[in-house]
């Protein structure tokens, strides 16, 4: 009892921090599933963008390992429900719209690839 008097204060924070993530969770899983894949799939296209600026060409499996890591921290329940068979599809197709991208627009190049290094 002397403990939770003297630490209501974390308690109460812990509480918070748990209601926070619970209507967040709420929130994501109230979305229709249409919704809650074109989000993911929005996110994976940072996702991979970000993992080829960090680590380059010729580092496949390091990326889509990166890229899952994040997946999983990200949306945890998504990430119980979906197949790996199913997120390497998105990261398959988010690939496609990054190069695609890239191509398009030669500013995002220059900031994933570098100055001088697209092409």
């Amino acid at each position: 009892m002397k403990f939770l008097i003297e630490n209501w204060y974390v308690i109460v924070a812990l509480l918070a921090v748990l209601e926070c993530i619970i209507y967040a969770v709420y929130r994501f899983l109230k979305l229709p599933t249409r919704a809650q894949v074109e989000k993911v799939r929005a996110w994976l296209l940072w996702a991979v963008t970000n993992a080829e600026k960090e680590l380059g060409g010729g580092t496949g499996r390091l990326k889509l390992r990166q890229v899952y890591d994040l997946f999983v921290q990200r949306f945890p329940a998504v990430a119980m429900a979906v197949s790996f068979d199913t997120f390497s599809q998105w990261v398959d197709d988010a690939l496609t719209e990054m190069r695609k991208m890239l191509v398009e627009n030669k500013a995002a190049a220059e900031l994933v690839m570098g100055d001088g290094q697209n092409g």
